[in-house]
C-alpha cells in the first residue's frame, strides 16, 4: 500500500469517527424526556446509595434529585403548551 492509500484511508477513517461521534451526540441530546424506566433505575440507584451512605442522603443526590425534578416540570410544562 503507498503512502497515498495509506493517507486516504487515514482521513476516511478520521470522517467515519466524526461522524459516528457526531451522530451519538445528536441522538443523545434528542432524549431529555425521562421515562418510566429511567425514572424508576434512578430511585433504584438513588435508594442504594443511601443505604451505602449509613441512611443518609449524600448532598449530591439531593441536588441531582432537585435537579431532575425542575427538568421534568420543565418538560411537562412544555408539553403540556404543545396540546
Amino acid at each position: 500500500m503507498s503512502a497515498q492509500q495509506m493517507e486516504i484511508k487515514m482521513v476516511r477513517t478520521s470522517i467515519l469517527v466524526g461522524l459516528a461521534c457526531a451522530f451519538g451526540l445528536g441522538a443523545a441530546a434528542g432524549c431529555d424526556n425521562r421515562g418510566p424506566a429511567e425514572r424508576a433505575g434512578e430511585k433504584i440507584d438513588h435508594t442504594v446509595d443511601t443505604l451505602k451512605n449509613g441512611g443518609h442522603e449524600p448532598v449530591g443526590d439531593s441536588i441531582k434529585d432537585d435537579i431532575n425534578k425542575a427538568r421534568d416540570k420543565a418538560a411537562d410544562a412544555a408539553e403540556d403548551t404543545k396540546k
